[in-house]
């Protein structure tokens, strides 16, 4: 098998003792190939030569061809290129020593991720190149001198990565947002398909439902009819014997045609009447009935009828058949008239509109040049296409100038002689040499027709700018100043309206604040008042039942002890109890009431005192009362004397 030129994938390198395809990894590039008619044993197996017993007799001979005793194994590498094959294959390859090839920096490229290489790739490529050679033109970090600028040349480098992962990020954003509108509008349309089948589902139903109910009602219209109509034949509602003669007279009646409304169904046994006959249920009855036909039956003969003629032997129309054809002509106008008439004469049911037409577009007109105006122009025409076929093809060259290292690179691989690098080195140093050459050349072109198409377009700004300057600043100047009066009228009478609607605001503001402070103030109470009841509550009979617990507790306990000790006490004990009893019934009485004759006695002091003071105030307040009492009733006495005495 021939090695393939570069690889496909890059892996990390591994060194071999005997790397060639002839040593000793042979064996990994051999593989007996997929034949799809040997299917008896596995593929990787090696078949080996059968051998027949002497004594044993051979097989009796079957459908199936004997498989032969040898076989001419065919070899096939893994490592094909065909259409077939998912991850192409990459040699193994030797690096030599002090050499780094670009192509190894790859290493993380493989087949389906990464490869092959896209624009995101050349890209990455391109950065991963820019990198490398602003890594060589870092200060070295020996030399202290150029620390700083070293770490000034690494700040900047860093903040251009960070810019780049930012606008990575919004790309992915930007990608993650269309696929989100993307699936917004799907979820959209599959909720709109879902309610245009709910939608129909229920107006089907409805259909259905509105269908049935206008059936029941024909039902019973017909019903009705029905009814109203054997009510009219007989009005005076006379009791009529049947005549039986005129019901078999009638062959409609309900003695040949029974309705099934009024419980008669006349085929219920039709079944019986149906005829079985065994030359009509059955193939071979059919054919036997068929072989008893003759034959014009089963095979008829029939003639074509002869074309009527009309035509005399010179090719002239008969004189009956013009007639005819007249009289049919005639017939065909009169029916056409008729159904015209009646047409026209139909009354509309709906108002119809009539479409106005549309005007027609103006019919666009070319002016005629003159001959030199038309050569003027396909010259111009002739001068664009040259000039953009010459940017074009500068394009293409600076990219083929630009990538010309890597095109080298890639025709050339990285095992070749000491002469053939040397005949390279020289190659390439004469073409950088005119490369630089060229790009000097060009460069002082550019500059001299940059420099004089500067002056041109500079002078004509100037001029051109000047005057567009001052007509747009005399017609800004007028139109700027009907602006700022208008907009001062139109402000003063917006802050006029917005300060009357400040104020309302406010008021309105307060009035909510103060009657939400309110209702928020009375919701608080109430909460408290209601989970203060509900604590109190709680505690009360939390206590009640601990309180209960407690003293039916105790209580046990204390039977218990009285119990116990009621079996062991004797007579003396006994007593002894009985006395304890009556001592601790009277003498604790005296106690208390002697206690609460003390606390009396030094209680009445207090109250002696508050008596006085209370009596004291209160006597001082009727005098004062009284005074006051006597004197309006004096003032008003001598007024009324003074008022009589005026009086008289």
């Amino acid at each position: 098998m021939a090695q393939r030129g570069p690889p496909a994938t890059c892996r990390m390198p591994k060194v071999y003792e005997d790397p060639d395809v002839t040593g000793k990894n042979r064996y990994k590039y051999f593989e007996r190939p997929f034949l799809p008619f040997y299917q008896q044993m596995p593929f990787n197996v090696v078949f080996a030569s059968t051998r027949a017993d002497p004594y044993t007799f051979p097989p009796p001979p079957t459908k199936y061809l004997p498989l032969p005793s040898k076989y001419t194994v065919g070899t096939q590498t893994d490592y094909r290129d065909a259409e077939v094959q998912t991850d192409p294959y990459s040699p193994e390859y030797v690096v030599c020593q002090d050499s780094i090839p670009e192509l190894l920096t790859l290493a993380t490229l493989t087949w389906g991720r990464g490869l092959p290489a896209g624009q995101a790739e050349v890209e990455m490529i391109e950065r991963a190149r820019e990198k490398r050679a602003w890594e060589d033109t870092l200060p070295s970090l020996s030399d202290t001198s150029q620390f700083e600028k070293r770490r000034r040349m690494m700040n900047a480098m860093e903040r251009k990565e960070w810019a780049f992962r930012e606008q990575e990020i919004e790309k992915l954003q930007e990608i993650r947002l269309e696929v989100l509108k993307e699936l917004l509008k799907k979820r959209d349309e599959n909720q709109k398909e879902v309610n245009m089948a709910r939608l129909n589902a229920q107006w089907s139903k409805l259909q259905e439902a509105k269908e049935a109910k206008l059936a029941q009602i024909q039902r019973k219209h017909v019903s009705a009819i029905r009814k109203l109509m054997g009510k009219g034949k007989n009005i005076e509602g006379k009791l009529e014997r049947r005549n039986i003669i005129k019901d078999y007279c009638d062959y409609a009646s309900q003695v040949y045609g029974p309705l099934s409304r009024l419980g008669r169904f006349p085929d219920n046994n039709s079944e019986d009447f149906v005829v079985k006959n065994h030359y009509l249920n059955t193939y071979e009855g059919l054919v036997e009935l068929e072989s008893c036909l003759p034959d014009f039956v089963t095979q008829p003969r029939v003639k074509p009828p002869k074309p009527k003629v009309t035509t005399t032997k010179d090719g002239f129309l008969k004189r009956a058949a013009r007639v005819d054809r007249e009289l049919a002509e005639v017939h065909k106008a009169l029916l056409e008239k008729k159904n015209k008439d009646f047409e026209a004469k139909k009354p509309m049911r709906f108002l119809q509109r009539k479409p106005v037409p549309q005007p027609r577009l103006p019919t666009p007109t070319l002016e005629m040049s003159s001959n030199e105006e038309e050569d003027i122009e396909m010259a111009v025409i002739y001068l664009q296409k040259l000039l953009r076929g010459r940017v074009v093809q500068n394009m293409m060259f600076e990219g083929k100038e630009k990538r010309l290292e890597l095109i080298q690179e890639l025709r050339t691989s990285h095992a070749l002689q000491e002469d053939d690098r040397l005949v390279k080195k020289a190659e390439k140093q004469v073409t950088l040499a005119l490369q630089r050459q060229r790009n000097l050349h060009e460069h002082k072109v550019s500059l001299v027709e940059n420099h004089l198409a500067g002056l041109e377009g500079r002078v004509l700004a100037d001029m051109f700018d000047f005057l567009s300057k001052e007509l747009v600043r005399l017609q800004e100047e007028r139109r700027v100043h009907a602006l700022a009066m208008l907009a001062e009228r139109q402000r003063r009478m917006r802050e006029a309206e917005e300060s009357g609607r400040r104020q309302v605001e406010q008021r309105r503001l307060q009035e909510e604040d103060q009657i939400f402070k309110e209702v928020i103030k009375v919701h608080q109470s109430t909460v408290t008042s209601y989970l203060e009841d509900i604590i109190l509550n709680t505690e009360e009979n939390t206590a009640e039942e601990q309180a209960r617990a407690e003293i039916e507790k105790m209580a046990e306990e204390i039977n218990d002890i009285a119990y116990e000790m009621e079996s062991r006490r004797t007579q003396l004990q006994s007593e002894e109890i009985v006395a304890e009893l009556v001592y601790s019934f009277l003498i604790p009485q005296v106690q208390k009431d002697f206690v609460k004759e003390k606390v009396r006695n030094s209680q009445r002091k207090h109250i002696l005192a508050a008596h006085q003071i209370i009596h004291r105030h209160t006597e001082d307040m009727l005098k004062t009362h009284f005074a006051q009492q006597w004197r309006t009733s004096d003032t008003e006495l001598l007024e009324g004397e003074t008022e009589n005495e005026q009086d008289t």
